[in-house]
This record gives C-alpha cells, sequence and structure tokens, in this order.
C-alpha cells in the first residue's frame, strides 16, 4: 500500500479505557513495518494527580489544568518537530490543545483521532473533531450526521478490536485456578446499570472484578481485590479461569439495565480474542462482526451468545453451565472470526489506507540526497576514487555511501572521516 515505511507520532491519554489500546495500535503499526515514537503521557500523570490534590478552588483548578495540557502540547509538537512524520495518530483523551491541532494543519501534518468514547458520555468531541483532518469513531448514526452538522468533513466508522498476540488463553497455576475460577464473573467498571442488574445474579458462583463498585453493600462481598483496578495481564486470567464471562455494556442509566446501544465495546472482541465463552447483550452494530445467537433464536455457526432482556439473561446462565461443549464451539468460532477480521493490524490498516485514499499525495515522498549533490570541483577526484573502492556509482544516495562506511573496517581516511562527520551533523542539524 505505500512505497516506504510511514513515520508515526502516537499520542497517548495521561490514563483510562484508551490507554492499553494505544499500545495495541503501536504494535500494529510496527508489525504493518512502520516507524512509531509514542508520546508517553502517562508519565506525565503524577503531576496532573499533584494538581488535583491542591484542595483549591475549581475555577483556579480548571486555569492550571489547562496550562498543563498547553504544556503537554508544547512538547508534543516538539516530538513532531524532531521526527517530522507523516502523521500524528491520538487516542481519545489524548492531551492536545486546539492550538496544537492548528499547528500541525499549518505544518500540513495530518492529523487523526481515533476516539473510541460514546459520545453522548464524553462531548469533548465537539470542540476538537473539526480540528483533526480525521476523525475515526466506533459508532454510526447519528453520530456521523451530528459531525457533519460541525463540518467535520472526514469521520469514519472504525470498530475496536483485539491483539492477538497479548489477548492469549492462559494457562493457570492450581493457585490461581482456585483464586479466579468461578461459573460466572464480570470484569469492568461499576457503572448504574450494572450495580442494578448484578442484585439478580447473586445466588450464582459470581466474582465481580474491577474498581468503581464503591457503596453498594449488596455487591460488596462478590466485589473481588477490594474493589482494584485491574491490569490487562490480570484480566487475561480472570477471563481464562471463567465459565460464563458477563458482557454487560455500561451505562449511566438504570431504568433500561440492557441498553441496546450501538457500539461494541473492546471487552467483547478481546474475550473472543482469548478463545474463552462470554455471554454479552445484544447490540445493534454487533451482527456485522459476529454471527449472534440467542436462546430465540439459536444458530449452530455461532460467534456469540447474547441476550436481549433480564429475563434472557438468566435463563442464557442456567442453559450454558449445563453445556461446556457447547460453550467451547462458540468461544472458538467467536477466535477464529477475530483472527480472521478484528485484529488491531486490520484496523491500523483499514485507518492508514482510508487517510491515504482522501489525502493526495500522502504520504510526501522523501527526498533522498545525491552522492554526487556534496561533491565540488576541488574533492572530485578524491572522492570518485572513494566510490570505486566502496564498489558504488557515482549516481547513488548519500545514505548509501554511509552505510558502506560504517560497514567498513579498519583506519579511515581523511575524505571518510569527513562524510562520516558530515552524516552525524545532517542528523542533528538538517
Amino acid at each position: 500500500m505505500f512505497d516506504r515505511p510511514l513515520k508515526i507520532v502516537l499520542v497517548l491519554p495521561l490514563y483510562g479505557g484508551s490507554l492499553p489500546i494505544g499500545y495495541y495500535c503501536a504494535d500494529a503499526l510496527r508489525e504493518l513495518g512502520h516507524q512509531v515514537k509514542i508520546f508517553q503521557a502517562p508519565e506525565f500523570l503524577n503531576a496532573h494527580t499533584a494538581l488535583r490534590q491542591m484542595h483549591i478552588g475549581q475555577d483556579k483548578l480548571g486555569q492550571l489544568e489547562q496550562s498543563f495540557v498547553q504544556l503537554l502540547s508544547q512538547a508534543i509538537y516538539a516530538l513532531v518537530d524532531e521526527v517530522k512524520p507523516d502523521l500524528v495518530l491520538a487516542m481519545a483523551q489524548a492531551p492536545i490543545n486546539r492550538l496544537l491541532l492548528k499547528k500541525l494543519k499549518q505544518d500540513a501534518i495530518p492529523s487523526a483521532m481515533w476516539f473510541v468514547e460514546d459520545y453522548q458520555v464524553f462531548p469533548y468531541w465537539q470542540i476538537f473533531a473539526p480540528l483533526y483532518d480525521y476523525f475515526f469513531i466506533i459508532q454510526k448514526e447519528p453520530f456521523l450526521s451530528k459531525l457533519k452538522e460541525i463540518n467535520v468533513q472526514n469521520a469514519f466508522y472504525l470498530p475496536m478490536a483485539a491483539d492477538i498476540n497479548f489477548h492469549k488463553k492462559q494457562t493457570l497455576t492450581p493457585e490461581e485456578q482456585q483464586f479466579y475460577q468461578a461459573d460466572l464473573s464480570f470484569m469492568g467498571a461499576g457503572y448504574p446499570n450494572r450495580r442494578v442488574a448484578f442484585r439478580a445474579l447473586l445466588k450464582y458462583d459470581f466474582k465481580i472484578w474491577g474498581s468503581d463498585w464503591q457503596g453498594d453493600e449488596l455487591l460488596a462481598k462478590y466485589l473481588q481485590k477490594n474493589g482494584e483496578r485491574i491490569s490487562p495481564e490480570e484480566s487475561l486470567k480472570i477471563y481464562s479461569a471463567t465459565k460464563i464471562n458477563l458482557n454487560l455494556h455500561s451505562s449511566i442509566h438504570t431504568n433500561n439495565l440492557i441498553s441496546h446501544g450501538d457500539f461494541v465495546n473492546p471487552r467483547t472482541f478481546e474475550l473472543a480474542a482469548i478463545n474463552t465463552f462470554q455471554l454479552v447483550d445484544k447490540r445493534q452494530l454487533m451482527d456485522e462482526h459476529f454471527i449472534c445467537s440467542s436462546l430465540t433464536n439459536p444458530r449452530e455457526d455461532a460467534e456469540l451468545a447474547t441476550f436481549d432482556s433480564m429475563e434472557e439473561l438468566q435463563e442464557n446462565i442456567l442453559f450454558y453451565l449445563k453445556n461446556p461443549e457447547l460453550r467451547k464451539k462458540i468461544a472458538q468460532n467467536a477466535h477464529n472470526r477475530v483472527k480472521k477480521e478484528h485484529t488491531y493490524k486490520h484496523r491500523m490498516q483499514t485507518l492508514l489506507s482510508t487517510i491515504k485514499e482522501h489525502t493526495p499525495n500522502w504520504p510526501k515522498p522523501i527526498k533522498q540526497t545525491k552522492f554526487a549533490d556534496t561533491i565540488t570541483h576541488d574533492t572530485q577526484e578524491e572522492l570518485q576514487e572513494l566510490l570505486t573502492q566502496l564498489n558504488l556509482p557515482l549516481d547513488c544516495d548519500f545514505k548509501a555511501v554511509i552505510t558502506q562506511l560504517r560497514q567498513k573496517s579498519g583506519e579511515l581516511s581523511a575524505p571518510e572521516t569527513a562524510l562520516l562527520f558530515l552524516s552525524e551533523w545532517k542528523k542533528f542539524y538538517s
């Protein structure tokens, strides 16, 4: 697709759900052969946390946080100016301000964000989306229409995925198996709909993992590790040891516990990649990615077992606990589908091909310095002799000469020393 590897600066958020996704994207881009430089925003998290612990008024805190983001944006621009990338790719909630995005446009460096958020919960897209050259989202309508209303021309649907190099089933020690195993588990944050829904599941061998569950006495004894935040590495052990991994999409509303929303969360793809069974609430866009089966509409080739109501969830739990072979078959089908279509490598291929399709003459060709351009009249004979010794033609590029010189052993001549010095000078000052 590209004549050369792309240089990409990938900007991570300080924290949050899109942080591990950013690392998966970086790995996928490298796997595709591109050069990735990551801006490690999490390294600045302690400073951001310290600001919030100063116990000052909200107005002053807001001003300090704006200055903090401005500082990080300046640091990002310094990195961009050093790397001179073909693309700046930002993950959701990356610390990029409007001024930086305008500078990127002035420098003709394409910018893109993968907004892996629910637009109804995180409205900051209204300010920043128009400033990105490309805005990739995990929802369709009405979000796409809302983006057009604010003059976002290049918005594209890009669903979540899994990293098959990371999301793998784990072999557990007997101690780990005993600690993590359960008939039914959930790993994630304590959103309001989950808190209410899970009260109906307390009769099962049920474990809840994750943070933001405090203050719920009914669920407290089912909550593991005192509600600590679970690392991606530990989540693999939880998923691998569980018979039924419950995957209930988040919602801030409690009047409708099964939201029937549109986006498909990353957990759906990750559980499928791990080759472990999940029971997931049906989503509007889910049929585009998996073959879904329910007890009312069973499928022989099912890749996901889904439910539409709390009553159906209860029926599914009882049914699948009694059918381990069917659980195994469905999990294997989902695993095969992810490997074929839903990895971060697939998503990054789509993202880059979309940008290429909509950006004329992108990426710009890199001008190679011809060795002949470095030869002056008074050094011509001497340098021509050097090329003969290196078995290189006169019209070779400068990089080829330097490569040959670095591989040469023995004492360097004066011209060879001068050329190596020139190469270093170009690297730092050109």
